[in-house]
């Protein structure tokens, strides 16, 4: 038995995008043991993943931390890789190659960079969708891919009847209002009108939730909108799964949990300004659509409560 090696370090939206990849890794690999190296905020998630035998920690030192490297290049080294499939891509992941296979071709560490197409620009080919780019890597990593482009995050999904219950969830509608404080560009600043038309519209139909991240809480106590929380913490990344499966509607700005949603088949709508495209970040599925505009503050709430009757 071989062993095979998926990195895949984060964020919450990506770890949601390469799912059907991991799938496609693991299911191409009959024979062999799949590893998977993530980051401390996703590694006791990865442990749930079905197409996944091992979770490796990556605490993400700075590269000076010579003491941390050195331990971390051993620890993979014993393990005998016979295959990488970098899922990251990123500078940091191009320095452990350096490190591990300074002189792997695709056969041996599969990543863009390794499979690019002959005569492309890596930076034009970036620019690329990310389950085209995730597709492409694998397929000229010589694997069928049936899954790649069909994510299934499913997997994530844990238990929320006792939730459920105590906050009376039957038809609801949730909200993410959120995005990190560096991508305020990414922030549709009218969340508040929208309640105000959907409580107007369905009064009892559905109840309005919203369920923020840790350092989200008090900002969602702004909002006209009932708060899910589990023992007045945030939901871990897997009841917040469900929570998304299980609802009438989501609307979001393009931040993790809209993810989620796109891949766990959930019905909703996604707002986007100038920061990128729905394309590029592979998020529109069969029930989950997007709003694409030059400018967030100029898409009005009615607009946005349009399309989500529409949808709905």
């Amino acid at each position: 038995m071989s062993n095979i090696l998926i990195i895949k370090h984060g964020s919450l939206g990506d770890i949601a995008q390469a799912s059907g990849a991991i799938q496609d890794i693991s299911e191409n690999h009959k024979n062999s043991k799949i590893y998977l190296m993530t980051t401390k905020p996703y590694f006791e998630l990865f442990k749930k993943n079905p197409y996944v035998n091992e979770v490796i920690l990556d605490k993400r030192l700075p590269k000076y931390n010579l003491i941390y490297l050195y331990f971390l290049m051993r620890d993979l080294k014993k393990c005998n890789f016979s295959k990488v499939f970098d899922l990251q891509n990123s500078s940091r992941t191009s320095f452990y190659k350096n490190i591990l296979f300074p002189k792997a071709n695709k056969d041996i560490w599969s990543s863009t960079k390794t499979t690019l197409p002959e005569n492309t620009d890596k930076e034009k080919f970036d620019k690329g969708s990310v389950l085209d780019r995730f597709n492409h890597q694998l397929k000229d990593s010589g694997l069928n891919t049936i899954n790649t482009l069909k994510p299934n995050f499913s997997w994530a999904c844990s238990e929320i009847d006792e939730i459920k219950r105590k906050y009376n969830l039957q038809k609801y509608i949730i909200l993410f209002p959120f995005c990190s404080p560096h991508l305020s560009v990414k922030k549709w600043p009218y969340f508040d009108e929208l309640i105000k038309l959907i409580k107007d519209k369905f009064e009892t139909d559905y109840k309005v939730i919203i369920a923020p991240g840790p350092k989200e809480i008090d900002e969602a106590k702004k909002f006209d909108a009932k708060i899910i929380l589990d023992n007045n913490k945030a939901l871990n990344v897997s009841q917040l799964t469900s929570l998304i499966k299980e609802s009438s509607f989501v609307v979001a700005n393009d931040t993790g949990p809209a993810h989620i949603a796109a891949h766990v088949a959930a019905k909703g709508l996604t707002l986007f300004g100038k920061h990128t495209t729905a394309h590029k970040v592979s998020i529109e599925r069969e029930n989950f659509k997007s709003i694409q505009v030059t400018d967030l503050n100029n898409l009005s709430a009615n607009k946005v409560f349009e399309r989500l009757l529409d949808l709905l």
